[in-house]
């Protein structure tokens, strides 16, 4: 599995955690930013989603203050589903259910424990498929 990896200012601690601990044995390709001098999320955020969607990550994860500015951003890349994630049932069903390629987290929002569960459930959940793919070909079709 290679993960697409990127935050702002406002997730560098928390992503600066979890890729200590619960990514250390995963391959990261890591886009950045690596400090928590200002800057702009959309910029981590496309280029996590142009990794994913063109396949040279499986899956993205994106961090800033709450997660929603990197799911908006990631969002304009077609083939991307962004989803954010605040507890593991929805970590969970992001995957389950709507097969979220790019998990957005909340640096301002998590903190480093339940980021660490989030992050594992998303990664261990395998898509289901079925009715649940008929809803993502509707999607698709009227997609941008």
């Amino acid at each position: 599995m290679n993960i697409a990896i990127g935050c702002d200012h406002a997730g560098y601690p928390l992503l600066q955690t979890l890729r200590e601990q619960t990514l250390a044995e995963q391959k990261l390709l890591d886009m950045g930013t690596h400090d928590t001098k200002r800057t702009d999320y959309p910029r981590y955020a496309l280029a996590v989603a142009r990794a994913v969607a063109s396949r040279e990550a499986t899956s993205g994860i994106l961090v800033c203050g709450t997660g929603i500015g990197m799911a908006l951003a990631a969002s304009r890349v077609r083939g991307v589903r962004p989803a954010v994630c605040t507890n593991e049932y929805m970590a969970r069903m992001a995957r389950a259910h709507n097969n979220a390629n790019v998990l957005c987290l909340g640096g301002r929002v998590v903190g480093s424990g339940v980021g660490q569960d989030i992050v594992r459930v998303f990664l261990e959940t395998e898509f289901e498929g079925g009715r649940h793919a008929d809803r993502l070909a509707i999607i698709d079709e009227q997609g941008n």
